[in-house]
C-alpha cells in the first residue's frame, strides 16, 4: 500500500485496467485537478467479480503497462489487493480507512460504472465508506442520474462546484465531475487486438 501523510487528500481509483488506457489517465488527471487531491492511487484489481477472467491479462502485465502509461509522480500504482485474497471493493476501501484513519480519502469511478454500481457487494456500505466523485464518461453523461446509486444518495450529492470540498466531507458524499472525455474502453481496444470482450 502506498504511503500517504497524515491530513493528506487521496484519490483511490480501483480496476481491472484491462488494458490501461489514455481514457484512465484523463479519470486521474481530472480527479487530481478537480478535487485537490495530493495523490490518487491506481489499485489494479485482481479481477472484477462483474467481469469474466478468460481475457484477463496477468496482474504482473497490467501493473506494467500502467506504470508504462503514467509519468506523474502524484499516482501511485498499486496491487495491494492481491494481499487481501479475493477481497471486494467495500472490504478493500475498510481495510485502506482501518490503516489510515488520519488520511482523507475519495473514491474515484468513471461515470460508466455508476450503471452498475448497485450489483456491488455491499454498495451502500461503499458508498457510507469514503465520499465518491464520478468522472464523466462518454454515453454516461446523462444515465448516471436514472442509477439506482444516484436516486438512493441524492440527498448527498454534492454541487460540482464544490468538489474540491469532497475530500473533507462525512459519507456519504459524491459528486458527478463533467469535463474532456475520451472514448477509448478497454473492451474496444481488446477488440481491436481480437480479443473477446468482457
Amino acid at each position: 500500500m502506498p504511503h500517504a501523510e497524515r491530513g493528506m487528500a487521496v484519490g483511490l481509483f480501483g480496476g481491472s485496467f484491462n488494458p490501461p488506457h489514455e481514457g484512465h489517465l484523463l479519470v486521474a488527471e481530472i480527479a487530481l485537478r478537480r478535487l485537490g487531491l495530493d495523490q490518487l492511487w491506481w489499485m489494479v484489481t485482481p479481477g472484477n467479480p462483474l467481469k469474466s477472467r478468460s481475457e484477463l491479462a496477468s496482474l504482473d502485465d497490467r501493473l506494467a503497462m500502467s506504470e508504462k502509461l503514467i509519468d506523474d509522480p502524484r499516482i501511485k500504482i498499486t496491487a495491494f489487493e492481491k494481499t487481501l485474497h479475493g477481497s471486494y471493493t467495500a472490504d478493500t476501501l475498510a481495510f485502506v480507512k482501518a490503516k489510515n484513519p488520519l488520511v482523507h480519502f475519495v473514491w474515484v469511478m468513471g461515470a460508466d460504472s455508476l450503471k452498475t454500481f448497485h450489483l456491488w457487494q455491499k454498495w451502500q456500505a461503499i458508498a457510507s465508506t469514503f465520499p465518491i466523485a464520478v468522472i464523466d464518461r462518454p454515453g454516461a453523461t446523462l444515465s448516471f442520474l436514472s442509477s439506482k446509486m444516484a436516486r438512493t444518495f441524492d440527498y448527498a450529492r454534492v454541487d460540482e462546484d464544490d468538489a474540491g470540498t469532497l475530500w473533507k466531507r462525512r459519507a456519504p458524499a459524491w459528486t458527478f465531475i463533467h469535463g474532456p472525455r475520451s472514448a477509448l474502453s478497454s473492451t474496444a481496444i481488446r477488440a481491436a487486438n481480437g480479443q473477446k470482450s468482457d
